[in-house]
């Protein structure tokens, strides 16, 4: 699993970006309407306007202005949670600050623990952030069942407008080997999965196709991995380059694994996806043996060992464990 990112954090933050645009009907924010934009927030919240003292902080935030945006989130912390939520994620990841995760934590359950019906799924956020901090022990002592715990509220059921992130984070738990429950975890994935998260839709494409934690279902597999893939999940991007190939659409594997052969940036496909890099990390893995294989014995493509050769090394070095599971799936005839 990888360490809690600022993209994670920031997602029902920078949302509010768009309250900021419509406030001030602009289509684009160049420079000089941002400056009529702060103008336009500090009149309005000169007056008393709470809103726009978010908005005015938020807008500092994302023009990179942070000493201004801690100050007014800091004034307004005790009455909006959203503020304190910002702050939580500037102490983390020490902007204009110093960085500090255990007070970061300690905001971000403040936040969770908001005693209001307004608080919105800025809480469900926060519940979120503090499982995976639990999970890895980021400011707090690590611990599996407090994750699981915080996942659960922060997933409320598959509510829609919870977190959807805990939802397939949950998915993802149930098939850890410590927590191992491939029912739920299917069950969370489809949850998820329904509620629109691509790495889950992947994962369900997966689960379809080996039978895990449900039966196997090779239409329903290679319908999710596609539309998963194609939503930018590298993850299904390599089970999909595995599934045409065991289904002998050689060319169609080829091409595909070529191009995830070409991905380079793991840190900016998670940024963009949602994805967590471990898992982009197997799904190049996967495609890359899979090309590699292609190359090796003419499949798809014109056969060039000594390319097969530098992409099998390449996929040994990003992930040994998933490397050596193929190989030993060629060794026994099954690839």
């Amino acid at each position: 699993m990888e360490k809690i990112t600022t993209s994670k954090f920031l997602k029902p933050i920078t949302e509010n970006h768009k309250d900021i645009r419509e406030e001030v009907k602009q289509p684009e924010i160049s420079a000089e309407s941002v400056e009529k934009t702060v103008n336009l927030l500090k009149e309005k919240a000169e007056r008393g306007d709470s809103q726009a003292a978010f908005l005015l902080g938020q807008l500092h935030y994302e023009e990179g202005r942070y000493a201004e945006a801690e100050r007014i989130f800091d004034r307004i912390k005790d009455e909006d949670p959203r503020a304190l939520y910002q702050l939580a994620v500037m102490y983390y990841d020490g902007l204009g600050t110093k960085e500090d995760l255990g007070k970061a934590m300690e905001l971000m359950r403040r936040v969770a623990l908001w005693d209001s019906s307004d608080v919105g799924s800025v809480r469900h956020a926060a519940l979120y952030n503090l499982g995976r901090a639990y999970l890895e022990g980021y400011g707090v002592q690590a611990s599996s069942a407090e994750a699981e715990r915080l996942w659960l509220l922060a997933a409320d059921d598959g509510n829609p407008s919870a977190s959807v992130e805990a939802q397939s984070s949950l998915g993802m738990f149930y098939c850890r080997p410590e927590t191992l429950d491939l029912t739920k975890a299917f069950s969370w994935h489809s949850e998820a999965c329904g509620n629109g998260s691509v790495e889950s839709q992947g994962a369900l494409g997966v689960m379809y196709l080996y039978g895990l934690g449900v039966q196997k279902d090779p239409d329903s597999a290679l319908f999710c991995l596609k539309d998963s893939a194609e939503r930018g999940n590298v993850y299904a991007q390599g089970h999909l380059t595995a599934c045409y190939y065991q289904r002998k659409l050689y060319s169609r594997a080829a091409v595909l694994g070529e191009r995830v052969c070409g991905y380079e940036d793991i840190s900016a496909i998670a940024r963009h996806t949602g994805c967590v890099e471990e898992f982009i990390r197997k799904g190049i893995t996967i495609a890359m043996f899979y090309f590699a294989r292609c190359l090796y014995l003419g499949r798809g493509v014109l056969q060039n060992r000594d390319r097969a050769k530098r992409y099998f090394s390449q996929a040994a070095r990003m992930d040994p464990e998933i490397c050596q599971e193929l190989q030993m799936n060629v060794v026994h005839g099954r690839i």
